[in-house]
């Protein structure tokens, strides 16, 4: 008697940028749409980034960096996806991001730093 052939599994969804869904730039994970999403300038406006480049992230990826860095920190050493993603902090919150669906959305912790005008 002849043995059957295995059929192949179905294939799985497309891959995020076949779907058209962009990825964030801090956890690198796609931004579905309807998720909250957010621009970030790499150098802060307030440190003359209002016409420089900006990223795509998810707004929770944007509201952690924001707890964790100040302005003039943004400006002196975070100006690049690669080196947010490189601090310990942001590191460990992509690291605890990883196992989250993409359009998962939390609570943000606030910042160890100084506080800031407004009361926070």
């Amino acid at each position: 008697m002849p043995r059957r052939r295995a059929r192949p599994p179905p294939p799985g969804p497309p891959p995020p940028e076949e779907r058209g869904e962009p990825l964030c730039a801090l956890c690198l994970r796609p931004i579905p749409a309807g998720a909250p999403q957010s621009l970030h300038h790499l150098v802060p406006r307030l440190k003359g980034g209002g016409r420089g480049p900006t990223v795509l992230l998810h707004h929770l990826c944007h509201r952690e960096i924001h707890a964790t860095l100040t302005e003039a920190e943004l400006a002196r050493g975070y100006a690049t996806a690669e080196a947010l993603r490189a601090h310990p902090r942001l590191a460990r919150f992509i690291e605890w991001l990883r196992g989250r669906p993409p359009g998962f959305h939390s609570a943000t912790r606030r910042g160890s730093g100084p506080l800031r005008r407004g009361g926070r």
